[in-house]
């Protein structure tokens, strides 16, 4: 059993043959129509969601497969006090693959050490989104014609971006990728992206403050919303909210054969006038998330492209763990959860939480 809980999990040569599947869906949708009867996905969304937990619903039906699940925390167990241990114990029990949106950070790595059945993280507050990753992959892929020797630019916020951090990960797994880093200094890329994916890969990389400056270098713009969200304090948001706004001015600076991409929803960072412009894809990119997500659904059930399993290493943890500080870790409301941070190299200097990542 394999499930995707972060963007690697799944080898380069993976993630190529569930792309392969996604185009091949596309071209002959009818030879998938029945793949998955008999089988039945659970969305366990715990965070509002559209375009995630409706692509996922459209993906399994689309498949002849069946859905359950919720919505929202509130209308789940948990709010009774359920542990996402418990919840996927139970789920588990009645659906072949479960798909976790968790607004805390780690939750669905938590889901995948108890459940019984495939787990995929369908975003983790402001830690990964992999799938939205492989709608990502597919979309530039099928735009642009390759993941290899281009220039991506992700603007916004990156801080808390999830989608930033998985998609950066794994195109830092492609040969010749230069990557181009636009935000304000308080929102910029966390420093575990660069110093353990990025400059172990050798990519290249910058971090700027002006879309203006680098937007005509670019081959692929991912735009990102600033997320009222996952914000703690308001006044700051309300500052760095409209500090980049895509509008046909800056359009006009870049490539004719630029792609524009955001994971949505947007709110005021592209104007409704780029809409019209043919290097806006983002609503191509939302019809690509169903058929990725319909072939990643094949891929960890079995039916198709059947995964190799891998023997699950345990870490090197830290003997005496610190309290994790991030306030959106999954231990800040699962207390039961035992504190595990594991060394990020070599010489036991550093070290960071297991479930989110942060850094001690």
């Amino acid at each position: 059993m394999r499930h995707l809980i972060d963007s690697t999990d799944l080898s380069v040569a993976e993630i190529d043959r569930v792309l392969n599947l996604a185009d091949d869906i596309i071209r002959d949708p009818a030879a998938y129509a029945e793949c998955c009867r008999g089988k039945i996905l659970a969305t366990l969304f715990y965070e509002p969601s559209t375009r995630t937990r409706l692509s996922f619903e459209a993906a399994m039906l689309r498949l002849g497969g069946k859905v359950e699940g919720f919505s929202s925390a509130s209308s789940s167990s948990v709010s009774k006090g359920e542990t996402v241990a418990d919840t996927v114990r139970v789920v588990g029990s009645y659906a072949d693959i479960i798909a976790m949106r968790h607004n805390k950070e780690g939750a669905p790595r938590v889901a995948s050490m108890y459940s019984p059945v495939p787990i995929i993280n369908a975003g983790d507050g402001g830690h990964q989104h992999p799938t939205q990753t492989l709608t990502d992959l597919l979309t530039i892929r099928s735009l642009k014609g390759k993941l290899s020797g281009f220039t991506i630019g992700l603007c916004g916020d990156l801080k808390y971006g999830r989608t930033v951090h998985s998609l950066a990960k794994a195109l830092s797994r492609y040969e010749g990728v230069r990557f181009i880093f636009i935000s304000p200094e308080e929102l910029q890329i966390p420093r575990h992206i660069i110093t353990e994916v990025l400059e172990p890969s050798h990519q290249d990389y910058r971090e700027v403050r002006s879309l203006e400056e680098v937007i005509g270098e670019l081959d692929v713009l991912y735009m990102t919303r600033i997320q009222q969200e996952r914000f703690l304090d308001m006044a700051e948001y309300e500052r760095l909210k409209d500090v980049y706004v895509l509008d046909p001015a800056k359009m006009a600076l870049a490539k004719p054969d630029m792609i524009v991409l955001h994971p949505l929803p947007r709110v005021n960072e592209i104007t409704p006038e780029v809409d019209n412009d043919p290097r806006a894809c983002y609503f191509k990119q939302v019809k690509f998330g169903m058929y990725v997500r319909m072939a990643l659904i094949l891929t960890l059930l079995g039916v198709k492209n059947q995964l190799a399993p891998v023997r699950a290493e345990e870490p090197d943890c830290v003997p005496e763990p610190p309290v994790c500080k991030n306030p959106a870790c999954i231990t800040t409301i699962e207390t039961g959860l035992k504190q595990r941070f594991i060394y990020t190299d070599d010489t036991h200097a550093h070290c960071k939480c297991f479930y989110c990542e942060h850094d001690a």
